[in-house]
């Protein structure tokens, strides 16, 4: 079964290379499909960690209060839920949906050397071959190199910059610093591995990861709009309160007699 939707992936690409007559516009062409397919699952995954962000300090909040009492805390934080419409499940859903179909594309991409035979696995003479790996690349010399290191950093940035953008709007400098430390060590690891990995697998999550920074950075900031126009609304629609301060009458004067 595994297989068989591992050759579907590969039929794909491959129908895509026959119009274009390139491996990486091909990959390209292949993954924006997919993240097509994925976005409104994206979109409410995006959705639930903007009402996450929102309700973090109310969190923080019942867990220090209630630190000595579990079932009381857990009480607070289901209303907390159902209050914020909040579903912490909304949010890993859409990312177990999604792992086959990338798990898939990157074991293809790996095999895609043994799979055609006398190809060549160049896009658009930007990188020479998408079958090799920076690590093999530098051996060739800097000059082969520089394409593929481009498409490393391209790979590990653009993994965690929806992490690092959406702690700019975040209030709380303690969780920011630890995101954004757990981001870089996190982008080290992401190098790490994609030192080792085929250059179409690198082109495949780099395109894929600036495809969901965008679509995160469009609906976060309509987000934001449509939480803005709702406080305006609730502003405009309170009652004007005047303050009317009451003069005291000055006591007439008593006319002596």
């Amino acid at each position: 079964m595994w297989d068989a939707f591992k050759d579907f992936i590969f039929w794909c690409i491959s129908s895509f290379y026959s119009v274009f007559q390139d491996w990486g516009m091909a990959i390209m062409v292949i993954t924006l499909i997919f993240r097509l397919i994925l976005m409104p699952l994206m979109q409410k995954q995006i959705k639930s960690s903007y009402q996450m962000q929102k309700v973090q300090p109310l969190i923080q909040e019942i867990q220090t209060k209630y630190a000595d009492d579990q079932p009381r805390m857990q009480e607070e934080m289901q209303k907390l839920y159902a209050d914020a419409k909040f579903n912490p499940l909304a949010g890993c859903l859409p990312i177990l949906l999604q792992m086959p179909i990338f798990v898939a594309l990157f074991q293809v991409l790996q095999e895609m050397g043994s799979r055609t035979q006398g190809t060549s696995y160049q896009f658009y003479h930007l990188v020479p071959d998408l079958t090799l790996s920076p690590s093999t690349a530098l051996e060739q010399g800097f000059l082969t190199f520089i394409p593929y290191i481009i498409l490393l950093l391209i790979f590990a940035g653009a993994t965690f910059a929806p992490m690092v953008l959406q702690q700019l709007h975040t209030p709380d400098s303690s969780q920011k610093k630890q995101t954004l430390i757990m981001s870089a060590f996190m982008t080290v690891f992401m190098l790490w591995i994609g030192w080792g990995s085929p250059a179409g697998v690198l082109l495949f999550w780099g395109v894929s990861s600036l495809f969901g920074v965008t679509q995160q950075q469009v609906v976060m900031a309509r987000l934001r709009k449509n939480d803005e126009a709702k406080e305006a609304e609730i502003i405009e629609t309170q009652p004007v309160k005047v303050d009317v301060t009451r003069k005291q009458k000055k006591k007439r004067p008593t006319k002596s007699r």
